[in-house]
Formats: C-alpha cells, sequence, structure tokens
C-alpha cells in the first residue's frame, strides 16, 4: 500500500491497468451524462433529472462513484442510493469503504500530501459516521458492494472510459488539475492503452477539461468535478459531463470541445442551494467534521476558476456555440 494514514491509503484492490478499459463498450447511447461526486445532495440529483428532461432524446444517466458522503440520515441515504441505482452506476472509495468492515483505508480518498492531516482526519470521521447509516440498511449496502470500479461506453461509435479516479486507480489523483499540464505523456498512454478517445473521471473535487493529440487523433479528458458541491470561487452549482452526438441544448453548458461528431461538455447543475443548506445542516451542525471541511465551499465555492479548469481544444460555452454554427453552416 501507498503511504502510512488512512485516507491517504491506495489500497492494492483499487488498482487495475488501462487496458483493462480495451473491452466492448458495456453502456451504448446517444446522449450520456457522467455525474460524479454527488456526495448525498438531494436537490443536485432532482437537478439532473430536470437536465435530463430538457433533452429532445432520452438520456443514459451513469454516477461515477461517490454520490453518498454527506447523507448520513437514514432518508437521505436511502433516497440517493435507490434514485442512483435504478441507473448505470460505479462504486467510488466512498461505496467501496461502505461496503467494507475494514477500517485500515479510511475514507480511501487516497489523498496526496497537499491535504492536511486535519481534513484527512474529518474524512476518515464523515465515512465512519456514514458507515452506521449503511449498515442500518443491508441490502443497499450489498448492492454497492458489487458495483464496478470503471464503464466503457460507446456514443456515436466514439469509445469512452467512465472511471472514478484515473485510468489506474479508482482514487487516482492523475486527472487532478495541479497534476494534468504536466502529465500529458501519461494521459496519452492511458488513452492508448484503454483503446478510448474520451475518459470522464471525477474524484479529485475540482474539475479539468482538456485534449490531447494522439496517434489515434484529438482525445478528451473531462474531470466533472463535483456533481454536489460548488466547483468554482463565487459559485452555487455542481458539474455533470454530457457526451453526446448532438450539441448541448443547455444555457448552464460551462465549456467543451468536439471530436468528430460527438460534443463533449460541462453543464451547471443549478440545484436548490437554500435547500441543500439546510438539509446539510441537519446532517453537519456547527463543529462536526463535514461542517469544518465543507461548509465554506459550500456557501463560498472552492479557490477554482472555469479559466484554470480548461486546457487544449476545451472551449467557453460563447466559443463552443461559434464553433456548432460554423459546423453547421451558419
Amino acid at each position: 500500500m501507498d503511504g502510512t494514514a488512512p485516507g491517504r491509503v491506495c489500497p492494492l484492490h483499487y488498482r487495475y491497468q488501462p487496458s483493462a478499459l480495451a473491452r466492448e463498450p458495456e453502456i451504448h447511447a446517444n446522449t450520456l451524462y457522467v455525474i460524479g461526486g454527488l456526495y448525498g445532495n438531494i436537490p443536485a440529483l432532482d437537478a439532473v433529472q430536470q437536465l435530463a428532461q430538457a433533452e429532445s432524446s432520452a438520456v443514459t444517466q451513469v454516477y461515477n462513484g461517490d454520490f453518498n458522503w454527506f447523507n448520513k440520515d437514514d432518508g437521505g441515504f436511502r433516497r440517493i442510493n435507490d434514485a442512483v441505482l435504478a441507473h448505470h452506476a460505479l462504486r467510488g472509495n466512498v461505496e467501496t469503504e461502505l461496503a467494507a468492515d475494514d477500517d485500515a483505508a479510511g475514507c480511501g480518498c487516497g489523498y496526496p500530501d497537499s491535504v492536511s492531516d486535519a481534513e484527512v482526519r474529518r474524512s476518515n470521521d464523515i465515512l465512519m459516521q456514514l458507515r452506521v447509516a449503511a449498515k442500518a440498511i443491508p441490502e443497499l449496502r450489498a448492492r454497492l458492494a458489487i458495483l464496478p470500479m470503471h464503464r466503457v461506453a460507446d456514443v456515436g461509435g466514439m469509445r469512452i472510459a467512465i472511471v472514478h479516479g484515473d485510468c489506474e486507480s479508482l482514487a487516482g489523483w492523475q486527472y487532478d488539475v495541479s497534476v494534468l499540464i504536466d502529465n500529458t505523456d501519461r494521459l496519452r498512454q492511458h488513452f492508448a492503452d484503454g483503446n478510448v478517445r474520451i475518459i470522464a473521471s471525477s474524484h479529485t473535487c475540482l474539475p479539468a477539461a482538456s485534449t490531447v493529440a494522439t496517434p489515434a487523433g484529438t482525445c478528451a479528458l473531462f474531470n466533472n468535478g463535483a456533481a454536489g458541491m460548488p466547483n468554482f470561487a463565487g459559485s452555487r452549482y455542481g458539474i455533470l459531463t454530457r457526451i453526446a452526438t448532438t450539441p448541448s441544448p443547455h444555457a448552464a453548458t460551462l465549456y467543451g470541445t468536439r471530436i468528430g461528431n460527438v460534443h463533449i461538455d460541462a453543464v451547471a447543475i443549478h440545484y436548490d442551494h437554500e435547500r441543500w443548506q439546510r438539509e446539510f445542516l441537519a446532517n453537519w451542525p456547527v463543529g462536526s467534521a463535514g461542517h469544518l471541511s465543507y461548509f465554506s465551499r459550500i456557501v463560498h465555492g472552492p479557490r477554482h476558476t472555469p479559466e484554470a479548469a480548461i486546457s487544449g481544444g476545451v472551449r467557453p460555452q460563447h466559443d463552443n456555440r461559434q464553433m456548432n454554427n460554423k459546423a453547421r453552416g451558419h
């Protein structure tokens, strides 16, 4: 194992080879939503469904891990898991550790050294409290235990790897925005070994999106950050990754790119913030581990900007609309 403290540990059973993704797709869709890091936010779950209903055709939803976190109340735990497990889902480190009895990995986040020991300890405490809720509903806990660590999808003939962390580990940090810019060679190898053109991830809590040139053509990585928490300073919305054969119809599209006939976009999830704040505080009052670690972000957003999240051929919403109009001959 890496590291010495629970929460910094990346267990061996979290790991896999990128070549494990070079298989036949399990998911085929024209419009795919990848929703990582819902974190138990029921208003965000409701907002995702509203976005899906605004599409002109059916949406395939994939929840790629950590859909649980703040929902330690029985009702919230049941509602989130019942809703998510009606769709495609992966287990993140949270779901993996909820289904386990061994505390050696703590929350299983695999935190880098840049995260303080105090924050790691609080994350471990949150996981332990959430595990109490999970143990009270053994049938849901059993369903979490058998979720896969990754999926392969096909949208418009384009192969897509859907992971929680990165293409080597369920709790990998190689797609963190602070690492990605210096990690392009490794990223190209992930595309090649997995035989994919798009990678959709989450886990690191901050969004990052980039394109890279490879021998197979342009490839795109989209880390949606968090569906259930703000992702940028001064914001109060989550983000999902939309991958589709049609342009995004949503005014809440933040940035995106296109590879061939496939559009890849980051779409804002504008949930009911006041409701979410009330529900969060009911579970995590002032002084609790959840409040100390996350309440400031929930209210004010993290120190991150859309400009810092994108690189390569990924463009802001306005540029995307110009690109789509040109493609249509307008």
